[in-house]
């Protein structure tokens, strides 16, 4: 035997001794020992000659069992775990291809890709803009009308309620806020007052908190009170949707061409109302807006002041008809302009003045 190879045998039976060392080592610390073996009292010499080539194999028992943790073992016994190491994963990777094939044939073969980019756990981030709701839009443009500031309709009834005593001694039974549409379609805001013996029409200013006119329709000379649909003639370019409520107290005065042409016109024989805008902003304007309780009051109040005081050449009876109601107009630019803008309101209109 050569120098060189006896040198190489000495470095490898160092190595195996130095490994057995080390098993004895870690079976005493743990208390394992192979009876079988006389306790492991064997010399490292003795051992190596059996052993030469692999780990001992009482440890490989001990790692298949999982008692001790996997560690690489000198010459040669690396290769050994990681054999082992190998076929277990090898094992496990088989089988979860193969759940995940059988379930992709149970799905029909259309299971979505996993994104390996985006984690299991992680919540998907939508970008989706939050709008406000409807009702507080609404509620927000309520607010613009001066008539919904705290106390400014109540005080408009006070107002009223003592012009009313100091002017007619009469006696006032309801307030309502309703919107006038005049014959050439345009809106105005109105407070009307029902009292024992009159209608009155009042244009109050919600911003400086005074009564401005007053129109004066005696209840006994209301003949005919006509509920439905606003209509335009034919060939007109002006529109306007909803119901409303028109007040007839001179069936034998028919309103002339001048007076139809002049928007300003005061002749006219009828008067014609609809709901007012901030209607549903809160309960109290509900019932101050309500079209229905409102007509019933009137029909009642026009024949109690009937029977009491009947008019000249009048019937004791008011006629309450359904049929559409006309408004005879054509072009309606200003119209219009008006009703857009909101111009027959007391509305906050920003830096504008009113």
């Amino acid at each position: 035997m050569s120098p060189e190879k006896g040198r190489r045998m000495t470095d490898r039976e160092k190595g195996v001794r130095t490994g057995l060392e080390a098993e004895d080592l870690m079976l005493r610390t743990l208390g394992l020992c192979d009876p079988r073996m006389g306790g492991n009292k064997r010399s490292p010499d003795q051992r190596a000659e059996v052993q030469e080539d692999g780990p001992p194999q009482n440890l490989i028992q001990h790692l298949e069992r999982g008692e001790l943790p996997r560690q690489a073992w000198p010459g040669g016994g690396a290769a050994v775990v990681a054999e082992t190491s190998d076929s277990e994963h090898n094992l496990e990777l088989q089988t979860v291809q193969m759940e995940e094939t059988g379930e992709r044939k149970a799905g029909g073969g259309n299971a979505p890709e996993a994104n390996p980019s985006v984690g299991t756990g992680t919540p998907s981030v939508s970008s989706t803009s939050t709008l406000f709701p409807k009702l507080y839009t609404q509620q927000n443009a309520m607010r613009k009308f001066f008539v919904t500031r705290p106390g400014a309709f109540d005080q408009a009834i006070e107002d009223l309620k003592t012009h009313v005593v100091e002017n007619s001694g009469e006696t006032a039974q309801s307030f309502w806020l309703l919107t006038e549409i005049d014959h050439w379609n345009n809106e105005r805001e109105r407070v009307v007052v029902i009292t024992d013996a009159t209608l009155l029409v009042c244009k109050y200013d919600f911003i400086m908190l005074t009564c401005l006119q007053v129109q004066r329709i005696p209840l006994n000379y209301i003949d005919r009170i006509c509920l439905g649909q606003f209509t335009f003639p034919e060939r007109s370019l002006d529109k306007r949707e909803g119901e409303g409520l028109r007040i007839y107290w001179d069936n034998l005065k028919e309103p002339s061409v001048l007076s139809r042409w002049n928007p300003w016109a005061v002749d006219i024989p009828y008067a014609t109302f609809t709901e007012h805008p901030v209607k549903g902003s809160s309960e109290g304007f509900r019932a101050a807006c309500q079209m229905s309780e409102f007509t019933a009051q009137l029909v009642q109040a026009v024949q109690s002041a009937q029977s009491k005081n009947p008019a000249p050449g009048k019937t004791s009876s008011v006629a309450v008809l359904n049929q559409p109601l006309l408004i005879d107009t054509y072009m309606g630019l200003v119209s219009f302009i008006g009703n857009r803008n909101k111009l027959g309101y007391s509305l906050a209109r920003g830096n504008m003045g009113f």
